[in-house]
């Protein structure tokens, strides 16, 4: 039993490490590994004109992809051992191998703007950029039909739903953030497909007109409040410095006369030709009396 027990683990670790390389799984038994004899011949008779045909062959047998490429080759319907090749010069059998290119470098794409509701029921329409690159080849062929599409709506779909989980604030002022928590769940559902997502980014937030203007009047009655609050603020502080400057003068009389000259002396440099000099009205009372 123990040893039953144990070639059926052993058997489903080789499935999961065939599903990592490859892209799929084996689970039925009766699926046999052995190409058949058809195959067999086919391969023969390829080779056979190959060798026949030689050097004439060489033109249809030897490729070459570029360093930033590699080729899965595909024989009889099945992956050829041994991976991806590249880069480099390779070799294939024309009549019975197909073989895909794919570009390992980085790739970027524009998210068509979403229309997003926030959290706080707010109606905002957003792009992104995406950035990825393909980490496996023979995965990113066999696992999913069309990468490249398959992550353009993945990235559509995450957008949504990772800005319909923030307020308006948040999707305005924590872009760096929402890039990093897209760029992290983009990667972690596309490396099933061989595909490393290396970077997202915010492009643009696009409000509705009638929520700029407001936005707008809230920020400039906001303002304006400020600005209320500080000239009150000025005034009371002047306020109290005459207050403290009428008691020292309450305290001192020769302080006055002192500050009149000193006014008198700030007229006289402005080059004017009219000075006025206050008169106390004490003088004028007993000049009243008698008119009386």
């Amino acid at each position: 039993m123990a040893s039953r027990y144990s070639d059926i683990e052993r058997d489903s670790h080789q499935a999961k490490y065939k599903a990592s390389t490859t892209g799929y799984s084996i689970n039925d038994s009766n699926v046999s590994e052995n190409p058949g004899i058809c195959a067999y011949v086919l391969t023969a008779i390829s080779i056979i004109l190959i060798v026949a045909t030689l050097p004439l062959s060489f033109i249809f047998c030897i490729k070459v992809v570029q360093e930033y490429e590699r080729a899965v080759i595909f024989r009889l319907g099945r992956l050829v051992r041994g991976g991806a090749k590249g880069p480099g010069i390779f070799f294939i059998i024309p009549c019975i191998d197909t073989y895909c290119k794919v570009d390992l470098r980085t790739v970027s794409f524009d998210v068509p703007p979403q229309e997003i509701l926030s959290r706080d029921s707010v109606t905002v329409a957003v792009d992104a950029v995406v950035y990825y690159r393909i980490s496996n080849a023979t995965i990113a062929i066999s696992n999913v039909e069309d990468y490249g599409h398959s992550t353009r709506l993945l990235a559509a779909t995450t957008l949504r739903n990772v800005l319909g989980t923030k307020n308006l604030s948040e999707i305005l002022s924590e872009r760096e953030s929402i890039s990093h928590v897209m760029q992290a769940s983009l990667d972690e559902a596309t490396d099933p497909w061989g595909v490393k997502v290396e970077r997202v980014e915010i492009k643009d937030v696009r409000l509705p007109v009638q929520l700029q203007r407001a936005m707008a009047a809230e920020a400039e009655a906001a303002r304006e409040a400020r600005a209320k609050v500080i000239a009150a603020e000025g005034e009371q502080r002047a306020s109290r410095a005459l207050k403290e400057a009428s008691e020292v003068i309450a305290d001192s009389p020769s302080a006055l006369q002192l500050r009149y000259l000193q006014t008198l002396g700030f007229i006289a440099t402005e080059k004017n030709s009219t000075i006025v000099f206050p008169v106390p009205l004490e003088l004028f009372k007993c000049f009243l009396k008698k008119d009386e």
